[in-house]
């Protein structure tokens, strides 16, 4: 047996319950103030009920939020940044963005944030935060933001002048674990101005607040103390915690005297939110009062608190830096030495091995830039995992100590989720923009997760299907602002996905494939049931996480008894069937029971596949243009939306090939298979077959034939590919686009009750409020649906061979094999991010520092979706959740590279694409 590398190890020891290697880890939030959690209002505004201003005078309830922190896993005890710069109004404890209401394009995140390596153990961990030196413009990004309008570009802390002339703090914060409970922190300050500057760092350990409330259910623990360790040669703390072993934390001292050590309570400050009487308490906000106001008797006179910081005034020259140290370990595990010679032999180790796992995971095919693309897209990954507490009826009933919630709450969001218990450490969208799970978000964030943690991956997907996170009635929770919306069906995809990949055949882990089917089962009920409104396997299933790509908002009522039947949603519980088929089969190789709910799901899918090309004559197809669509249902008659959107699309997805070998083993499903196909010949029709004289060039791989279960004859197929692969349509020089661009200048236009939508090709950010604004489905690229599609091509190619082959870009003469278009459709999104022979990359739009400057150049954002014209971030900027597929992406490109089955035409469009930003795609057509 070949021997693991040591982060491997680390993962095969708290995978076994040997050593709790994930006990500590990034978990902390980016943002916890403005959540569905903390808001306890009548009409559910979250954003006003509890806003940046209060964060740093009132207790969180369900969490917290630092800067660059970390905390334990059930966040007893935190660590975090805070910084002053001498000229702010307040401490930079956390990030800063704008509202939903205040930005104008929503929510928005207003620094520059980068996270740069992480470790699935968190063994090492490194992220960079910029500091302005000059008093942070709070009010210029709120003012200049609330002028400008959705046509408007957002107002972004570059455009302040923030940080002209490298007038910055670099605070770059590391750690480097010795032991799963001794934790190395390392902080660099560096000074990037032309001029001296003075930085106050205050390293800060405090304690959630769990002890305020009354409530009595798990996680609510008698309050803990912090105390200075007057026996300890340097500055040191313990904490102690009911449920949590005492921990210690050393802090360095830099020339002759030791930082100062303050002490407070993580409470919440009635006199400055209130008015109320405080009774001499300490509250959370005492550092920004004593450092900021100069009033020294906001901290505790006493060495003893729940919140407790370290205050370094550092002078910092032009161009220099200064190193802090910091130890955070187990009292029972504290050195005489902490921060001697082993601190930092320590991070040299766990800076090694963390090369030494990623460099394993990495094909040597790629080049040095493109490695930096997958490590920091991997880093952004990890670093955003998240804490995550929500349990619904204490959340809707308030808790004993504390006033009682407005009678609304109880019948508002939410409120049909009782059953609700959510306290895990959860793999986030973004932890400042969506800092809470979303379902089918999860779902893509684990394919890149398995890679390096497939034992992580597997327990993500099996946590959301768990009883107190699944409805009874079989529904997934979609995310917390409406748990009862509905997300694509792509947990089943994921769960298969991640099996295969965390095993070898015959080495695969079948329980965890068994347990998820179980609940899986329920799920695809839910849909069945509550989705297929006329029982004739037509779905609705509302926005179905593509916000504003409709006509109109899909999950509001249309009136008058009429309803939507989704070329999307139907697409997708075929995709749902053909997944969970495929699982079925692979079960049923060692237990036959599963052969009869396969045949269950074949037969299933046959009957959405009819439907959808061809009830009521043509299903969702429509003949003249070649192309799925959404239509508009009455009690009489039917209207198709002809919107050419990524909707259309979709169903390429629902594609499966059913090898006859595997079949022929199944004895129970091969017999009820072969009866449908010889006696339903009205359904049978859908069903493709390849026989070894018919392969399309792959020979004897096709000698005991295979099956194609998809939804697109091969002929419509083609012509939605024509459609798809048009550069004056859907792609891109960086993939697909989400809406055909066509309709920049031919806006889609329908009209009902009087009133006309309008739908605009937009490929940036959002110019309609629905959904909140702040993502847009009009035009972007996006990252999941376009990595879904490489796949299905693949699918397909697996099937029709090298025989099938189409023009790509259409019109272009070149004719290439479906998977030759999987892969140059990966290429295409990972010039996103690999830099431009002039140190552009398109990701970054236009500003020159992260072209030219060395202190910005090889920093990465994994924007939410991608400006298809261009290749500029938009929306969330650090969704390094389903963006983080761009490591699949590369992985493509290095196996292409690395067997030479790279076609000449993608060979050269990789070429060519990275000055394809300096063109403008050909004009749209008429259709």
């Amino acid at each position: 047996m070949i021997p693991l590398d040591p982060e491997s190890q680390r993962l095969a020891e708290d995978a076994a319950r040997q050593a709790n290697w994930k006990r500590w880890g990034p978990y902390l939030a980016e943002r916890q103030w403005g959540t569905v959690r903390e808001d306890y209002s009548p009409d559910g505004a979250c954003w006003n009920y509890f806003t940046h201003d209060q964060s740093r005078s009132r207790a969180y309830r369900w969490g917290e939020d630092g800067l660059l922190g970390i905390t334990d896993r059930e966040c007893r005890l935190c660590f975090a940044l805070a910084l002053w710069n001498g000229r702010d109004p307040i401490l930079k404890e956390r990030i800063f963005g704008l509202t939903n209401p205040e930005g104008n394009h929503g929510e928005d995140v207003k620094e520059q944030y980068f996270y740069l390596d992480a470790t699935p153990t968190s063994s090492y961990l490194k992220g960079l935060y910029k500091y302005p030196q000059a008093e942070f413009p709070y009010e210029s990004l709120v003012a200049e933001n609330s002028r400008r309008t959705r046509d408007d570009p957002e107002y972004e802390i570059l455009d302040t002048g923030a940080f002209d002339e490298s007038r910055y703090f670099d605070v770059l914060a590391e750690y480097a674990k010795a032991g799963p409970d001794d934790i190395c922190i390392r902080l660099t300050l560096s000074n990037r101005g032309p001029r001296s500057a003075t930085l106050h760092l205050l390293p800060t350990l405090w304690f959630r607040n769990t002890w305020s409330w009354g409530c009595l259910h798990e996680g609510c623990w008698a309050k803990p103390w912090i105390v200075r360790d007057d026996d300890a040669s340097n500055s040191a703390l313990i904490a102690h915690h009911a449920t949590l072993d005492d921990f210690r934390i050393d802090f360095e001292t830099l020339g002759a005297n030791p930082p100062e050590l303050l002490f407070t309570d993580n409470e919440t400050n009635l006199v400055r939110l209130y008015g109320a009487a405080d009774n001499g308490r300490h509250t959370k906000d005492a550092f920004h009062d004593y450092l900021v106001g100069k009033h020294g008797e906001a901290v505790s006179l006493k060495p003893v608190g729940t919140k407790c910081a370290a205050v370094y005034r550092l002078e910092l020259p032009a161009g220099g830096e200064q190193v802090v140290r910091m130890r955070l370990c187990r009292a029972d595990q504290a050195r005489a030495d902490p921060l001697g010679n082993r601190f930092d032999r320590t991070f040299a180790t766990r800076i090694a091995e963390s090369n030494q796992f990623y460099n394993e995971r990495t094909p040597d095919a790629l080049t040095d830039d493109e490695k930096r693309i997958m490590r920091q897209a991997y880093a952004g990954l990890l670093w955003s995992r998240q804490f995550y507490e929500y349990i619904i009826p204490p959340w809707l009933e308030g808790d004993p100590a504390m006033p009682p919630p407005p009678p609304e709450r109880k019948h508002g969001r939410n409120s049909d989720w009782p059953h609700l218990f959510n306290r895990d450490i959860i793999s986030m969208p973004d932890k400042w923009e969506y800092p809470w799970y979303a379902a089918w978000d999860l779902a893509f964030h684990m394919i890149p997760l398995a890679r390096v943690d497939g034992e992580s991956a597997k327990q993500q997907l099996i946590l959301l299907l768990r009883e107190w996170y699944m409805h009874p009635s079989g529904q997934l929770p979609a995310y917390e602002f409406a748990l009862d919306d509905v997300n694509p069906p792509v947990h089943a995809w994921a769960v298969f996905r991640v099996y295969k990949m965390t095993g070898q055949r015959g080495q695969r882990d079948r329980l965890f494939l068994a347990r998820c089917f179980q609940k899986l089962l329920i799920n695809f009920t839910w849909w069945v049931n509550r989705k297929d409104p006329t029982g004739r396997h037509i779905f609705a299933g509302g926005f179905l996480g593509l916000d504003n790509i409709g006509v109109f908002d899909r999950s509001k009522s249309l009136g008058d008894g009429r309803s939507l039947a989704q070329a999307d949603g139907t697409a997708w519980m075929a995709f749902f069937c053909t997944t969970m088929l495929a699982m079925a089969l692979e079960l049923a190789e060692e237990d036959p029971s599963y052969e009869d709910v396969a045949s269950k799901f074949f037969e299933h899918f046959v009957a959405i596949v009819d439907a959808m090309n061809d009830l009521g004559g043509c299903g969702l197809w429509d003949e003249n243009d070649g192309f799925y669509y959404d239509q508009l249902l009455t009690d009489d008659h039917s209207t198709a939306l002809k919107l050419r959107s990524i909707v259309g699309l979709i169903p390429l997805l629902a594609v499966e090939v059913l090898e006859s070998r595997v079949i022929d083993r199944l004895g129970g499903f091969s017999k009820r298979m072969h009866w449908f196909l010889e006696n339903r010949p009205d359904l049978a029709r859908h069903i493709a077959f390849h026989r070894a004289d018919s392969s399309g060039g792959n020979g004897a791989a096709h000698a005991a034939g295979r099956y194609l279960l998809a939804v697109p004859s091969r002929e419509r197929l083609e012509r939605v590919l024509r459609h798809m692969l048009d550069e004056s349509q859907f792609l891109s020089p960086y993939g697909l686009r989400s809406l055909s661009r066509h309709y920049e200048q031919h806006p889609f236009e329908f009209t009902l009750d009087g009133q006309t939508h309008r739908v605009k090709y937009v490929p940036a950010e959002s110019e309609t409020t629905m959904f909140g604004g702040n993502s847009n489905w009009r035009g972007p690229v996006w990252f999941p649906l376009n990595f879904l599609l490489t796949e299905a091509l693949e699918r397909y190619h697996h099937f029709y061979g090298d025989d099938f082959k189409i023009e790509c870009p259409t019109g272009s003469g070149h004719r290439l094999t479906l998977a030759q278009i999987s892969h140059e459709l990966a290429a295409r999104q990972t010039r996103l991010f690999t830099q431009a022979p002039n140190g552009r990359r398109p990701c970054h739009g236009d500003d020159p520092r992260f072209a030219t400057d060395p202190h910005w150049r090889n920093l990465l954002l994994f924007h939410e979706y991608f400006d298809p014209e261009t290749g500029r971030g938009c929306g969330a900027s650090h969704q390094t959740g389903w963006t983080a597929l761009v490591i699949r992406d590369l992985e493509f490109v290095g196996h292409q590279r690395s067997t030479g089955s790279t076609s000449d035409q993608v060979v050269q469009t990789q070429q060519t694409i990275a000055q394809v930003h300096h063109r403008q795609p050909p004009a749209p057509q008429e259709h």
